[in-house]
């Protein structure tokens, strides 16, 4: 029961009967147990026009960190076992950035928060960690070379646990996006969801049953590393015609001339909202780009789902109709119809939330004792 609650978050005590297979009754009992214990607080909703018991974890069973490094941002927040967001903070990072200097930096950020709670780092129970590359499950590093310079080589949940003294827990951004939405965010219903990342990289995290799919060498996902037209421009992986060299934040904004003053992604967004016709037709291009990718991935996987994440999916329809066009296009037919293409729940934020949702993932609560699975 109490790991469907951190799978969840929140649910009613019928929804625990059915994700549990425990009797409503033998549920109710052991939710007045576990409340009385601490570890369960109960609360009530209307559902169906019927009230209903909701649960949750108590709050004081601890608090986690989700992290994410982005290619230009950190995000950090921490959270309770519901998920509440009690402290969240960002700060843009230099181009090359180095995993020395930013887990430095991330130890004392995160110890200040902590303070700032009225707590110290030995109360943070685990911290989640995002990073924009690949990560091998067997190892902790990075899977590829050449997708993050200054990074690579490093086992990142090792060297920050070393410097905080508290486990910490490492996969890539379009995973951690992919889980946030599956847990609780837009594709929390899908059997099956895929969520494309669309930012200054371009990476995809697949979802089956509500859990991650992972390869072996974690690399499943990397749908910016899809040859595009294999006589394309240089790629930063080595290979030609990458999608990324067709539709990442770099790309785009290299389309520019100085002059019109596209230095980032923002102004980029910030035109396109404001209707200039190169700002929105160099989006709609990356979105078509987008799609014909997806629409390989969808006949490989037959996903029920996508969510477009990343700075880039700020651009909502502008990006996303141009991507349901070119996947109904390119896409095999079938007796269904196609994946649904929906934006994030959570923006920005969705890769921050999916790795509170791994810290947690990583955290054993029971009445007497609060354990760390490896």
């Amino acid at each position: 029961m109490v790991e469907s609650l951190k799978r969840h978050g929140r649910l009613t005590q019928i929804e625990l009967a059915g994700s549990t297979g425990l009797s409503p009754a033998t549920v109710s009992n052991i939710v007045k147990e576990l409340t009385a214990s601490g570890i369960l607080h109960t609360s009530f909703t209307s559902r169906s026009g019927r009230r209903a018991t909701l649960v949750s974890l108590a709050r004081q069973v601890g608090l986690v960190a989700g992290v994410h490094f982005s290619t230009r941002q950190l995000r950090i927040a921490i959270a309770d076992a519901t998920r509440t967001i009690v402290s969240e903070t960002s700060i843009p990072l230099a181009p090359g950035h180095r995993h020395d200097a930013e887990l430095d930096r991330l130890s004392i950020l995160l110890g200040d928060m902590m303070e700032s709670l009225g707590g110290s780092l030995g109360d943070l129970l685990a911290v989640g960690i995002g990073l924009p590359a690949p990560i091998d499950p067997r190892t902790g590093k990075i899977s590829t070379p050449g997708l993050l310079p200054g990074w690579e080589g490093v086992d990142v949940a090792e060297s920050l646990g070393a410097r905080i003294e508290r486990p910490a827990f490492v996969d890539s951004e379009a995973n951690l996006g992919g889980l946030a939405e599956a847990r609780e965010g837009s594709g929390r219903t899908a059997s099956s969801s895929v969520f494309i990342r669309v930012g200054h990289t371009i990476s995809a995290g697949l979802i089956v049953g509500g859990d991650l799919f992972r390869s072996v060498s974690g690399k499943t996902g990397q749908i910016g590393h899809m040859t595009i037209d294999e006589n394309g421009p240089i790629c930063r992986c080595g290979n030609r015609g990458c999608l990324e060299t067709y539709a990442s934040g770099p790309a785009l904004l290299a389309l520019f001339p100085e002059s019109e003053g596209m230095q980032r992604l923002g102004d980029l967004l910030t035109a396109a909202d404001d209707g200039v016709g190169s700002a929105l037709r160099v989006i709609a291009d990356a979105g078509r780009h987008i799609g014909i990718a997806a629409a390989s991935l969808c006949n490989l996987f037959d996903p029920e789902l996508i969510v477009v994440g990343g700075e880039i999916a700020q651009a909502g329809e502008i990006l996303m109709a141009p991507m349901r066009h070119a996947l109904e296009r390119s896409a095999l037919a079938a007796t269904g119809g196609l994946p649904e293409i929906v934006g994030a729940s959570f923006g920005e934020w969705a890769e921050t939330r999916g790795a509170i949702a791994m810290a947690l993932d990583h955290v054993t609560v029971d009445a007497d004792v609060i354990a760390f699975t490896a």
